[in-house]
């Protein structure tokens, strides 16, 4: 085989960006995400009033409250590119390109978290500033130089990105769109909300580094009560996420496709 065939790193991210961006599915979870992001943050920002009780609600939480309608959809975009392939037989294929298949899966990854870190970052700061402009004289005005509010905002973005990527592995793991959607929603989001209302101390710690409360504590600008703090937060994600990526690169090796 000549060098122009040979499997490289930087041809296998090549292929994997070509895939990400020309399935249909990619372009409507992303626009729905941007789209509930943007027009929750406008919703909020012109029905607030100083007197409605919501004063106490961080800044940037309440404007990028529809983040959390916009992760779902991020999650559901991360199962679709690993599950999805598994779903149309285009696995066989890759696999068959990059025999070495554990490639196959960080490129997945690091070209996931490239575009949806990007994605959610920006629209997260178009929202907060779009909300900003409702919100100028009432108690909730702030700008991204206040301290704490663009490390925020930022945070926010790598909450969503460090969520998706753990719905990317699990729908690697489980080769199944239904299986890690439900995977998803049960295991990630809803199950730390079970746990959270058992009376047990170490239980209610343990909950703080859930991957969902973690996102939540990283996009605050005042420290939140009874959450992690930003650093241990950030930590604890990503930990997960590495684990939900390093189980189906096992997988990948051991299973037939």
């Amino acid at each position: 085989m000549t060098t122009a065939y040979h499997v490289t790193p930087t041809r296998v991210l090549r292929s994997e960006w070509h895939k990400l961006w020309t399935v249909r599915s990619t372009w409507i979870t992303v626009l729905a995400s941007v789209g509930c992001l943007l027009g929750v943050g406008i919703l909020m920002g012109a029905t607030y009033t100083s007197d409605g009780g919501d004063s106490d609600v961080d800044t940037v939480v309440l404007t990028l409250y529809g983040s959390q309608l916009g992760g779902i959809c991020l999650a559901v975009l991360g199962i679709l590119v690993t599950a999805g392939e598994y779903s149309t037989g285009l696995i066989r294929a890759s696999l068959t390109a990059v025999p070495r298949r554990s490639p196959v899966l960080w490129a997945k990854a690091a070209v996931f978290t490239a575009a949806v870190f990007t994605v959610s970052f920006v629209t997260a700061l178009i929202t907060f500033l779009t909300a900003q402009l409702f919100l100028h004289d009432t108690d909730q005005a702030a700008s991204l130089t206040d301290d704490g509010v663009l490390a925020a905002v930022a945070g926010n973005a790598a909450g969503v990105t460090l969520l998706s990527l753990i719905a990317l592995g699990l729908g690697a793991a489980l080769r199944s769109v239904p299986g890690g959607i439900g995977a998803f929603i049960g295991g990630v989001m809803v199950l730390p909300e079970v746990l959270g209302m058992l009376p047990y101390d170490a239980v209610d710690t343990a909950v703080r580094y859930f991957p969902t409360q973690t996102a939540g504590a990283l996009g605050s600008a005042d420290p939140m009560p009874n959450a992690a703090s930003p650093g241990a937060a950030l930590l604890a994600l990503c930990l997960w996420a590495a684990a939900a990526l390093i189980v189906p690169a096992l997988l990948l090796k051991r299973r037939d496709v």
